[in-house]
């Protein structure tokens, strides 16, 4: 089967630096056959051009807080048979469309989600999830790595990502693509459950993965304490307005109320906020829980055309493969350089530097473009490892190298 073409968008405001650190990542994808639209403020795309990027990537102009029509500006230039969309504090492995996009061999499947990979870069933030009409997630059950298909219904849909998702286009296209009333939060909940309202089914990708971060923004700050809760309570209102029952309302509201209390109450005692802020984050709260009633709901959305040919994206320098490179940490500036150089020849590049300690291990994308990996020797990677496990420094990174095989490696050295 040939792959499929694919539109990648990525949405970005006022982080121009974590955008490119993106772009530096989608750029060492493997996969044939592929677009790169981003969607952002001019310093972001200002960003992208002095470092190369301009004449390669389809770029809109958007410097409005709403996610929802930035994604749609971006699915209106898309050219391609399928749209994945990638958050810009996320970074993707490079087999990640390679992945994403086998369930699509299947001509039932309109819809595929990845795994979401947390801050430590190892354990898993977000795998499979349902959502049901009043915004309340259910676990997938997901058993090894291979995909599996599962399919909505009114009122229960198969939950996807925004950082880590693909659509069929026209299956995308025809549901007039995201709801502008959701600024922010509950915008793919909504469009999953009008998918699902047509039987859409989605597949669930355990080795598509991205490394998210949850960097700070004007909402919540790089530690997850909320700076505000306005759209929280809006988007929630929204959407039980779209999907719930009118006898729904009322209890799932107080359950709103609820959760957002108990989750100012922890970052407190955590030290993170003082009992002022607790009161001023849920006065934002009922804020938006009252502007998310008078919020405009369009009836129907129409369905988004695009007249925009395939803009297939050209890496700078074609790959030639992937690398592992180990070293005591003490040696960061050689294995920096060396790393630069691979990286620079075509390789997709992973770095281990490890101590003589159980220190837990950490996995990072470095801004220069290659994959970081610290920790102890003899510490854990999974959080559901041993405390120590004792190993030779050769061994541990063979163990290391083997665990991200799948993901990291591209389709010639697999």
């Amino acid at each position: 089967m040939t792959a499929p073409t694919v539109s990648v968008i990525v949405v970005s405001r006022h982080r121009p630096e974590l955008l490119l650190r993106c772009l530096t990542g989608i750029e060492q994808l493997d996969y044939p056959s592929y677009e790169v639209i981003v969607v952002a403020d001019d310093e972001g795309l200002a960003t992208l051009y002095a470092a190369g990027f301009g004449g390669r990537i389809k770029s809109v102009e958007f410097d409005e807080p709403n996610i929802s029509v930035a994604r749609n500006l971006g699915i209106a230039r898309a050219g391609g048979e399928m749209i994945a969309f990638i958050d810009d504090d996320a970074v993707p492995e490079p087999t990640w469309l390679r992945h994403l996009m086998g369930p699509f061999a299947d001509k039932t499947v309109s819809v595929a989600g990845g795994y979401v990979i947390g801050r430590n870069g190892i354990s898993v933030q977000y795998k499979g999830r349902r959502v049901d009409a009043l915004g309340r997630h259910q676990s997938l059950t997901i058993a090894g790595d291979d995909p599996q298909v599962f399919a909505g219904e009114p009122g229960l849909a198969i939950k996807t990502e925004g950082t880590n998702c693909a659509f069929r286009a026209d299956a995308l296209r025809n549901v007039g693509g995201f709801d502008p009333a959701f600024r922010f939060f509950h915008d793919d909940a909504d469009l999953n459950l009008r998918l699902a309202i047509s039987g859409a089914r989605t597949a669930v990708v355990p080795l598509a993965q991205v490394h998210h971060g949850f960097a700070a923004s004007e909402r919540r700050m790089a530690n997850r304490m909320p700076r505000t809760l306005h759209d929280v309570g809006a988007s929630q209102m929204i959407l039980l307005r779209k999907h719930a029952s009118a006898s729904q309302v009322e209890a799932a509201t107080e359950s709103l109320r609820r959760e957002q209390r108990v989750r100012l109450l922890r970052f407190m005692v955590a030290g993170l906020c003082v009992p002022g802020d607790v009161g001023r984050l849920m006065q934002s709260l009922e804020e938006g829980i009252a502007a998310g009633w008078q919020r405009k709901i369009a009836a129907a959305q129409q369905k988004i055309v695009t007249t925009e040919g395939f803009a297939g994206f050209e890496p700078r320098r074609p790959f030639r493969g992937s690398r592992v490179l180990a070293g005591k940490a003490e040696r960061r500036r050689r294995l920096k350089k060396e790393a630069v150089n691979l990286v620079a020849a075509g390789n997709r590049v992973t770095v281990y530097q490890l101590t003589r300690t159980s220190f837990y291990h950490k996995v990072y994308f470095e801004k220069l473009g290659y994959w970081v990996q610290t920790g102890g020797i003899y510490g854990r990677s999974a959080r559901s490892d041993p405390l120590f496990r004792w190993f030779k420094a050769t061994d541990r990174v063979a163990v290391e190298a083997n665990r991200v095989r799948n993901v990291r490696e591209n389709a010639a050295d697999a």
